[in-house]
């Protein structure tokens, strides 16, 4: 009983990972492109005081921009968004399975060489440096300076 329990447990969670529910409502929850490309009309195109365009031209103006970018990142998005996705899940996959089989196994041997060497430097330095410093240390500790103002 309690083995078709875990077994159910770990299927669900991989079934969770693999299904994740998206929100169709808030489509960037971290706020990644919040000041990048959030681009309105206001931001790319504005009339000085004094030099002021035609009213009506400036609203089919504001309503072309507005609904040219809106449909255009449709066409875009509906062409190029699955082969663009699939690009770059492959190259998230690459760069994960470097990391994961290349990066962190070559870290860890360098740490375990080098803790090897930490351990024959570390010998060494208490070996040879520590009596000598040690030495220098009795030699400069008679040492008084004395300072004096002439004149």
């Amino acid at each position: 009983m309690m083995t078709e329990e875990h077994t159910d447990l770990e299927a669900r969670i991989i079934k969770d990972i693999h299904c994740k529910e998206i929100d169709l409502v808030n489509r960037d929850p971290k706020n990644i492109n919040e000041d990048i490309v959030k681009v309105d009309f206001e931001d790319v195109i504005a009339e000085p005081e004094g030099t002021y365009s035609f009213d009506g031209v400036w609203k089919v103006s504001f309503t072309t921009f507005t609904v040219s970018k809106y449909w255009c990142y449709r066409l875009l998005s509906t062409l190029l968004g699955v082969p663009l996705a699939l690009l770059w899940g492959f190259l998230f996959a690459c760069i994960s399975f470097c990391h994961i089989w290349a990066v962190v196994p070559c870290i860890k041997s360098y740490l375990i060489e080098i803790q090897c060497i930490s351990h024959i430097y570390s010998l060494c330095i208490r070996t040879f440096c520590n009596p000598l410093f040690a030495a220098l240390g009795q030699v400069c500790s008679n040492i008084k300076v004395v300072l004096r103002r002439e004149g």
